[in-house]
């Protein structure tokens, strides 16, 4: 659904009709508030607003679903390392980095 010029409202306007503009976004529009010429902010129905939030949700539940299938292909390909080896490579490279770092004394 695109956005029409009739749906762009500058905010002194959508100051002064709020009502209708409630109105109109309650039958379905969906109204561009501007401020300064910019966009400012949105008015939409509650229920739609709601639907996109679980539009949202369903987004990362899917994204989380593709890493663990990412990570369950690594384990079968044994693409994997103990946490604990991982960890105490860090901890070599972060100690002898620090060391590296450190001026000569005098």
């Amino acid at each position: 659904m695109g956005i029409a010029a009739s749906d762009v409202v500058p905010f002194t306007h959508a100051r002064a009709n709020l009502s209708e503009l409630a109105d109109q976004a309650k039958a379905g529009a969906e109204k561009i508030i501007t401020k300064n010429g910019e966009s400012y902010v949105a008015l939409i129905d509650a229920e739609r607003l709601d639907y996109y939030h679980r539009l949202e949700q369903e987004r990362i539940h899917l994204l989380l679903i593709e890493d663990a299938r990412r990570g369950l292909a690594d384990i079968e390909a044994g693409r994997t390392q103990p946490a604990e080896a991982v960890l105490s490579q860090w901890q070599k490279r972060r100690a002898s980095g620090a060391k590296s770092k450190k001026a000569p004394s005098r």
